[in-house]
């Protein structure tokens, strides 16, 4: 059985700040393994999430977004220092 790795990126989504509720139902979809995070009236889900490839990782993140109502404006993923 091939082992999942973790891969880090994040979610934009399209709305500006979401409200205690609205979280929760991220979660609930299956975003539990992100970070919810609002700044400069920009929404991100910060996830750590463990796949089998880094598209696999993001096309079921999105689709959790997408399950809570939510749409995906970009994928950010982090700067290599």
């Amino acid at each position: 059985m091939k082992r999942q790795k973790t891969y880090v990126f994040s979610l934009v989504l399209t709305v500006s700040a979401l409200e205690a509720e609205e979280c929760d139902a991220l979660y609930e979809a299956g975003c539990d393994d992100g970070t919810i995070v609002t700044r400069n009236r920009v929404t991100f889900i910060a996830f750590d999430r463990k796949a089998d490839s880094l598209e696999q990782a993001i096309r079921s993140a999105t689709a959790d977004v997408r399950a809570a109502g939510y749409e995906v404006k970009r994928v950010e993923m982090p700067a290599l220092v």
